[in-house]
């Protein structure tokens, strides 16, 4: 392990309890000293999927649990969380929340706003609409809990180097072999990566992309205040940005602004340790504000501190995990967004699983880093993302939420035309892909809301010119592999679920599964030639399922090629035949004679290049007996009435 902050303790402490004794964690400093130091230590439990929410409520467990077991005290308890609504968007949100907290079984319960009040004494409760009660939701210290970890991992075996840096990893035959430290070289079988703020730069070590980037994170502590009880809740008011919880008699209120400062451009210094940035007090004014509204006897609160540590943010907001696609045994944990303590112990555990018995110990996409690409460890992209990022933990959650910046990075060669047909583009893997269409007069961005949206009607538009007449689809996003050599059937044959050996020209839509049984992926093959394959997958999952391929090669006589960028795929579908739609075939084409699938094979037919059609991607869509005169003009959105 590289790092001992929260996730490298705990990776060392959950291989210890499975049995590893040959387990040694690198800290270039003292333990805890980068960032999980500074954390605020709130151990909420609630997260976005089933098994996310899994490992935080384990994490919590673990804490109450951690003092007695090793001897070292946490200052885990669990006072409960408030999270309030100013507005009745939130309150949907909040009551969405409350719905899928009672799936995944965490205690929830939706109140008014005299209730929270209860509760809360201090605060303001008149502008409120309601609000959630998490009962179980905790706190702990973030230091204490990362030395009872180290605690118990040396206590299971494992050793803990501190005062020793990594300076390099060496990699032979795409996988780990050794690490060169500050102390000697150290041979090893697995690497995990769990520098923080530090992990873009020893992901660079060995030639993998770990996205992430630091930020300025602010909070201030003040001195005791009357009615402040150690089992005061802890508060999120995340319309004003903040969150509130009991320090020593007193408030810690920080929370996560809207346009965030990003930090460490030009590199973080290598003495960096128990360290913290300048005060900003300017910059920290838009969260005291907020505080104030909420808690009026802030106003007059001697402020005993002022915190600002950096944080390590991703583009996504999630954090990474997960045996890296560049290199063989080489494991991220890191990039948690602020929420390291409450998300490390699980975290540690699902790694810890992961080396051992060599797979994901359940579904983890949404974190897996195998879900992010090489373009997003630019520096320029993530310093503009962080900026969003940040305050995107506390904004509304709405449905098809796109981000605002770092765009325009992969463009299909459609793309302008697209724009100037009306189109409004989300974005997927960094490219930019026309999700609806705005109709004449009407600008083309997104009106978010929990209800229908305002493109509603141009996607029925565009779905129902597709069902009655025909329609293009831009599909130049979809991932496209090409595998070649005397044994890709042979390697195809065995990864994939169906029968991918068809005739040159047919395409087969087909799984891959893993050794349970489990979809890795899903897509379709393309017979090229009889040693040559063209792979189709989602754009979202190119870096899994190519690592996923690759890693399944051994020693075949196959390459596996990414040419995404060098094709660009149109998709014609719909009810009128495409004959109707296409003067004649380009002299590069092979619409003549290409087999859309063979049938009893792959069931529907599905057009070349094109295992998913989503109907809100249409670039042109118009009725059956109106034809463009030239491909250019296939850009044009014409509705089924014209």
């Amino acid at each position: 392990m590289i790092g001992g902050g929260i996730a490298g303790c705990s990776v060392a402490y959950h291989l210890a309890k499975l049995g590893w004794r040959d387990v040694l964690l690198l800290e270039r400093r003292d333990i805890s000293c980068g960032t999980t130091w500074h954390a605020a230590g709130l151990v909420g439990q609630l997260r976005a999927t089933q098994n996310l929410t899994r490992l935080a409520k384990y994490g919590g467990d673990l804490y109450e649990r951690l003092e007695a077991e090793t001897g070292q005290a946490t200052g885990f308890r669990r006072p409960g969380s408030l999270s309030l609504a100013r507005s009745a968007e939130r309150m949907h949100e909040l009551k969405r929340l409350a719905s899928m907290a009672r799936c995944f079984d965490v205690d929830v319960e939706v109140i008014t706003p005299a209730e929270a009040g209860r509760r809360w004494p201090l605060m303001r409760t008149d502008d409120l609409v309601g609000a959630l009660w998490l009962p179980r939701d905790g706190r702990t210290n973030p230091i204490d809990t990362t030395l009872a970890l180290a605690k118990g991992a040396r206590q299971g075996g494992a050793t803990i180097l501190e005062n020793t840096a990594v300076t390099g990893i060496r990699v032979k035959n795409g996988r780990v072999a050794n690490v060169t430290t500050t102390s000697g070289e150290v041979a090893c079988e697995a690497v995990v990566n769990c520098a923080g703020i530090w992990a873009r730069d020893v992901g660079r070590m060995a030639g993998v992309t770990v996205p992430l980037h630091a930020s300025e994170h602010f909070y201030m502590v003040t001195e005791p205040m009357a009615g402040v009880t150690p089992d005061l809740p802890v508060l999120r008011d995340t319309d004003g940005y903040i969150y509130v919880r009991e320090e020593v008699g007193g408030l810690l209120m920080g929370g996560f602004e809207p346009v965030a400062k990003p930090w460490g451009m030009d590199g973080i210094p290598g003495d960096f340790a128990f360290s913290l940035l300048p005060e900003d007090w300017e910059h920290f004014q838009v969260l005291m504000e907020q505080a104030l509204i909420r808690i009026p006897a802030l106003e007059s609160a001697p402020v005993r501190r002022h915190v600002n540590g950096p944080e390590s943010f991703t583009p996504d907001g999630r954090y990474l995990l997960g045996e890296a696609p560049e290199c063989r045994n080489f494991f991220v944990a890191a990039g948690f967004n602020s929420i390291g303590i409450a998300s490390g112990a699980g975290a540690g555990r699902a790694v810890a699983e992961w080396i051992v018995g060599g797979e994901p110990p359940m579904d983890l996409w949404d974190v897996d880093i195998r879900r992010v690409a090489p373009f997003q460890g630019n520096a320029r992209y993530l310093r503009e993302r962080t900026v969003e990022m940040v305050g995107a933990l506390y904004a509304m959650h709405w449905p098809y939420l796109q981000p605002v910046t770092s765009r325009g990075v992969r463009k299909s060669a459609l793309h302008d035309r697209l724009g100037a047909r009306g189109a409004c583009f989300g974005v997927v893997m960094g490219w930019e892909r026309a999700n609806w269409y705005a109709t004449p007069g009407m600008e083309p961005i997104y009106r978010y809301s929990y209800g229908r949206q305002n493109w509603f009607a141009c996607a029925a538009d565009e779905h129902r010119a597709v069902r009655e007449a025909v329609g293009l689809f831009d599909q130049s996003s979809f991932c496209k592999l090409r595998l070649e050599g005397p044994d890709a059937l042979a390697v195809l044959q065995r990864l994939c679920a169906n029968d991918v050996d068809v005739a040159p020209d047919r395409l087969v839509y087909t799984q891959m599964l893993n050794a349970r049984g489990g979809i890795e992926a899903d897509l379709t093959v393309t017979r090229l030639a009889t040693d040559a394959f063209l792979v189709v997958t989602s754009a979202s999952a190119s870096t899994h399922n190519a690592h996923w391929i690759r890693r399944h090669l051994g020693e075949a006589r196959a390459v596996l090629t990414d040419v995404t960028s060098s094709e660009a795929v149109l998709g014609v579908m719909g009810r009128a035949p495409a004959s109707s739609f296409l003067d004649s075939p380009t002299p590069t084409s092979r619409t003549g004679r290409f087999h859309f699938s063979r049938p009893g094979r792959s069931g529907s037919p599905r057009p070349p290049c094109a295992p998913r059609a989503s109907p809100t991607s249409a670039s042109w869509a118009g009725s059956s007996t109106s034809r463009p005169s030239s491909p250019a003009a296939c850009t044009t959105r014409w509705s089924p009435l014209e």
